[in-house]
């Protein structure tokens, strides 16, 4: 379910350059309209959803714990799955988006011969923890693209990156990681029977997106060469808003420019939003301080109440009938 969807939609941003290339038209529009489009709305999209996050009310404390909190003195408890000062939720929040430690401690439970049964899925982790991490890698290095001169640490990042020297042009290691780590998280929820039954289009289409973008964007630097000169000089233009249009960019690159501009339009409205919900998340970003600290809903508003005094008076008469005993302040 969702997957020939998503496979249709990858050969149509395969098909359009194509197409485009071999009528001749529609380059400027590959080239500049398209990708000033797909960063409107990523923009917009994600400013959006910051702004509906951060606008949610969160009255009191409700982390998620996976530990003692703190509480009397000779009680030991656990300062970063637990933290009651907010320093302790910068590290539990550091923890969670630098490592993925709640992923970390993720299990998985199955039925095996009539009993339940809890395991691991680290491998689930590490080809999170993978992924995640060489992407950065890669758009960090694709800065020397939109700047003039290259920062000192891309070129640093570069030469790291590529220490193993595989080759000509040089290896970079974190090219390989991610197409494997992709590969992983879309073999795993191809093969798992269970992962696959509630898997839907979003989830599928994500992941062929971003293996469609770095496949062609290896396929650029190792197979079909590309001028990147040309390329640089498309970068440099649409970063500073005076867009030119390149001969010899090739139709790879035309590829790779609207799979990256189809990412980033989805990306509001995906589940890859979560890089910048996890940082609003209140079960994540709170201090556990609740025995501490008297939490009042600040958006509470005067209402009319009924006490017990008004209730008895009300019904005094039906009361002293029935033999029920009325509060002694009130007999004063």
């Amino acid at each position: 379910m969702g997957l020939l969807p998503s496979f249709i939609i990858m050969a149509a941003l395969v098909a359009v350059p194509l197409l485009a290339s071999a009528a001749g038209v529609g380059k400027g529009i590959l080239l500049v309209g398209i990708p000033y489009a797909a960063f409107a709305i990523f923009l917009g999209g994600l400013c959006w959803r910051v702004v509906g996050w951060a606008r949610s009310p969160v009255p009191f404390r409700i982390p998620t714990t996976c530990g003692q909190q703190t509480s009397l003195p000779w009680i030991k408890s656990a300062p970063l799955d637990n933290p009651s000062t907010g320093l302790g939720a910068v590290g539990r929040m550091a923890l969670e988006v630098l490592l993925f430690r709640s992923l970390f401690r993720n299990n998985r439970a199955e039925i095996y011969d009539q009993r339940y049964v809890f395991g691991d899925s680290k491998w689930l982790w590490l080809g999170a923890l993978a992924f995640h991490w060489s992407l950065l890698v890669i758009l960090l290095r694709h800065l020397r693209l939109f700047v003039q001169p290259v920062p000192a640490f891309v070129l640093f990042m570069g030469k790291v990156d590529s220490f193993f020297q595989i080759g000509a042009p040089a290896l970079y290691l974190s090219n390989v990681v991610v197409l494997c780590a992709l590969a992983y998280l879309l073999l795993r929820r191809l093969w798992d029977l269970r992962l696959r039954y509630i898997s839907q289009f979003s989830d599928y289409f994500a992941l062929l997106l971003l293996l469609g973008t770095a496949l062609t964007g290896v396929l650029m630097r190792y197979g079909t060469r590309v001028d990147v000169v040309a390329v640089k000089r498309l970068a440099i233009g649409l970063a500073t808003f005076q867009p030119v249009v390149p001969d010899g960019v090739g139709i790879v690159f035309l590829i790779h420019l609207l799979m990256v501009s189809a990412l980033a339009a989805y990306f509001p409205f995906s589940k890859l939003v979560h890089m910048g919900g996890v940082f609003l998340s209140p079960t994540r970003n709170l201090a556990n301080n609740s025995r501490m600290k008297r939490h009042v809903n600040p958006w509470n508003y005067p209402v009319k109440t009924h006490t017990y005094a008004e209730w008895e008076e009300e019904f005094r008469d039906k009361l002293l009938m029935a033999e029920i005993p009325l509060d002694e302040a009130k007999h004063d």
